[in-house]
């Protein structure tokens, strides 16, 4: 596979294992590169090693193998701090992730204060920015108010004008619409997708909703038993895809056709995980067993 020049964050054979009598290996061997203005979705059941791909990323995890690289440089000889200005991560659960005794003020503050990036007298004003830029309005009102006055929905954004003040390169969303309403998630696809754009962010979406992805992301790895089987343009993986667990993936979403179907895939066995990542269309990646 050929390494992305332009790449902001790059995994390069990244492995984790838990536990000694025998290790679990929850991540095998996992490569991808994220790209400035580029939101790569991360699919895969519950259980395949998605959050801890993400957990890996924002080092609240050691890998037990392979290495994380930003600007080319390996993050294990970057000050923690400074990573965390450029590489932040958004939460699933938009309840817990607010300490519910602080005002949305606090939240946001914290961050700017923490990194030194707003004098004491620019606070209120890059607060409210914040506010503006992910669609919380009117900004000084929403300011004052508590998490629990506000809906799941409202809380999210908050959790990403947080992600946003430090300014990062790179954003990893964790299952970050999954537990909102069906009728406010489009709109927090939506932002990220606005906020890829106008910033230039790098995002990692991670979702068990291939639907999602396909909705956002411009690319998307297939992530199963702890590897990538599949990954490569969205519209190239999704609509013609070669591995067997993307058609189970597939294969159980609902028809978006009135009155369509789609045939839904039983397997007896597992689906593979052996073999290499092979190119078998441009940019289009699968996992082959070797013969």
């Amino acid at each position: 596979m050929t390494a992305a020049a332009a790449a902001t964050l790059e995994v390069r054979g990244l492995t984790k294992e838990f536990g000694r009598r025998p290790p679990v290996r929850a991540v095998d061997d996992v490569s991808f590169a994220l790209r400035p203005g580029t939101i790569t979705g991360l699919v895969g059941e519950s259980g395949s090693g998605k959050s801890t791909v993400a957990r890996l990323l924002s080092r609240l995890y050691s890998p037990s193998g392979g290495s994380i690289l930003f600007g080319g440089e390996d993050v294990s000889r970057t000050a923690l701090r400074r990573y965390r200005s450029e590489v932040q991560m958004i939460f699933q659960d938009p309840f817990a992730s607010l300490n519910p005794v602080k005002k949305v003020q606090h939240h946001l503050e914290r961050p700017l204060r923490i990194h030194g990036i707003a004098s004491r007298g620019d606070v209120d004003a890059v607060v409210h920015d914040l506010l503006r830029t992910v669609g919380l309005v009117p900004p000084a009102t929403i300011a004052q108010k508590y998490p629990h006055q506000l809906s799941g929905g409202q809380r999210q954004r908050v959790a990403i004008a947080r992600a946003l003040a430090v300014k990062p390169s790179v954003v990893l969303a964790d299952e970050p619409i999954s537990m909102l309403d069906v009728s406010i998630r489009i709109g927090l696809l939506n932002l990220m997708a606005d906020l890829k754009k106008d910033l230039g962010i790098a995002f990692l979406y991670i979702t068990h909703d291939i639907a999602s992805a396909r909705y956002i992301a411009d690319e998307v790895l297939v992530m199963y038993a702890g590897r990538i089987v599949e990954q490569g343009p969205t519209d190239d993986v999704l609509q013609d895809p070669l591995h067997a667990y993307t058609k189970l993936l597939l294969s159980a979403v609902p028809s978006p056709e009135p009155g369509g179907h789609r045939e839904l895939l039983v397997r007896a066995r597992r689906p593979s995980t052996d073999g290499e990542l092979v190119e078998a269309r441009p940019g289009h990646f699968v996992r082959q067993p070797t013969t």
